[in-house]
C-alpha cells in the first residue's frame, strides 16, 4: 500500500479510492474561462483538476479561480521555481515539478520549504519526453528504466531537502513502455503514484491505448490518481477515465452498467435501439450504487445474463421475459414486457 497524502481534503493513495484527474487548456490568465472549464470537469467527475502556471499572471489567477471552485487545484509548474513559491502562497492545493528544470538545488529547498509550510503535496512529474541527456545518453532511448531513474532521482532531491508529500508520475506515450515503468516503480518506492498514458492522441487510438495502459496498471493494483490524456476537449478524459473504472468495478460513486450481446443470427429483437432509449430513459437517474442491467437478444445466453444482472430482459421469437434479482418477475408479448422493463429499470436505479 502506498503512502497516503492529501491534496486539500481529498486523500490520495494509502487505501483510497482511485482519483480521476485532467487538465485544462485555456489560457489561465483568462480567469472566466478557465473557471468555466473546471467547473464543467468537476460535473463530469474530475476529483483533481491542473493548470499551468507559466508566468506571475497565472498565478495570480490562482485565488480567483480558486474562490469559484470546489474541486482541488494543481499548478503546473517548469523551469521557474519563483512560479511555484507564488503559486503555494496564492493557495493553490498542490504543486507538480521536475526538480530538475527549476534549477540548483537550492531553489529547490526554497520550494519545499513553502509547500511544506502551505501542506501541499508535490507530484514530481516525469514524461519520456522530459528525461534527462544523460539518461537518454546511457540506457539510449526513454526506456522504462530511464523514465524511473529520473523520477527517484529528483524524488531524492526533494527528499534531500526534507519533503516527503511526493506523489510520482512517470508516463510515456508507448504503452508497453508506461506499463513497464510503473510496474518497476512501484516496487522501488511506497509514495502515491499518478498513471497515465501522455500523448495518447485523439478518439479512438487515445482511448484505446490509454485504457490498456491503465486498465493493466489498475488491476496490478497500481495507481492512485489517474488521467486519461486525450487531445481535445478535456472534459472527454472524465468520461473515459470512469469507463475504465466502471469497466473494472472501481468506480466509488454509483452508475448503471448496461450489459448487452453483440446480437447474431439468433437476436429476436433490436437490442440497439432498445438499449438507446433505455438510457435516454433513465438518464436523468444518479443512482446510489451500482446497478446492473441487462438486454439481452437471445435465450441462448440471455436468460443467464438476466439472471446475473439487478434487473435484465431476454428476448424470446415471440415475446420477453423478464427477471429481477435472479428470478423472473414477468413474461410476455415483447412491447408490453418492455414498457414495464423500462418503468422497473427506474425504480431499481432510484433505490
Amino acid at each position: 500500500m502506498t503512502k497516503q497524502v492529501c491534496i486539500r481534503n481529498l486523500k490520495i493513495g494509502g487505501g483510497a479510492p482511485v482519483s480521476i484527474q485532467s487538465m485544462t487548456n485555456t489560457d489561465t490568465r483568462d480567469i472566466e474561462s478557465t473557471v468555466a472549464q473546471i467547473q464543467a470537469l468537476e460535473a463530469a467527475g474530475a476529483d483533481i483538476v491542473r493548470f499551468s502556471v507559466y508566468d506571475e499572471k497565472c498565478a495570480a489567477a490562482i485565488p480567483h479561480i480558486k474562490e469559484r471552485c470546489s474541486v482541488p487545484l494543481v499548478a503546473d509548474i517548469h523551469f521557474d521555481y519563483k512560479l511555484a513559491i507564488l503559486s503555494a502562497e496564492n493557495g493553490i492545493d498542490k504543486l507538480r515539478i521536475n526538480p530538475g528544470n527549476i534549477g540548483s538545488f537550492e531553489n529547490v529547498k526554497k520550494v519545499s520549504a513553502c509547500a511544506k509550510a502551505h501542506k501541499i503535496p508535490i507530484r514530481v512529474g516525469v514524461n519520456s519526453g522530459s528525461v534527462e541527456k544523460e539518461l537518454l545518453a546511457k540506457y539510449k532511448s526513454p526506456t522504462a528504466d530511464a523514465l524511473c531513474e529520473s523520477a527517484l532521482g529528483h524524488v531524492k532531491l526533494l527528499e534531500a531537502a526534507g519533503f516527503t508529500d511526493i506523489v510520482i508520475s512517470v508516463k510515456a506515450s508507448n504503452v508497453k513502455t508506461t506499463v513497464e515503468a510503473y510496474r518497476k516503480l512501484s516496487g522501488l518506492c511506497s509514495y502515491p503514484l499518478h498513471i497515465g498514458v501522455t500523448e495518447s492522441g485523439l478518439d479512438e487510438m487515445g482511448l484505446v491505448k490509454s485504457a490498456v495502459g491503465l486498465g493493466s496498471l489498475l488491476m496490478d493494483g497500481i495507481g492512485d490518481t489517474m488521467r486519461v490524456s486525450l487531445t481535445g476537449d478535456p472534459v472527454r478524459e472524465i468520461h473515459a477515465a470512469k469507463y475504465i473504472l466502471r469497466a473494472l468495478d472501481m468506480e466509488k460513486s454509483g452508475w448503471v452498467d448496461i450489459v448487452s450481446c453483440p446480437t447474431c443470427g439468433r437476436t429476436t429483437g433490436n437490442s440497439e435501439e432498445v438499449i438507446h432509449a433505455l438510457r435516454d430513459y433513465i438518464s436523468d437517474i444518479k443512482p446510489k450504487r451500482h446497478v446492473k442491467i441487462a438486454v439481452m437478444g437471445c435465450v441462448v445466453n440471455g436468460p443467464g445474463e438476466a439472471r446475473e444482472a439487478d434487473i435484465g430482459i431476454a428476448f424470446a421469437p415471440h415475446g420477453a421475459v423478464v427477471f429481477r434479482n435472479g428470478v423472473v418477475a414477468y413474461s410476455g408479448e415483447r412491447e408490453d414486457m418492455l414498457r414495464r422493463f423500462f418503468a422497473d429499470c427506474r425504480e431499481e436505479c432510484m433505490k
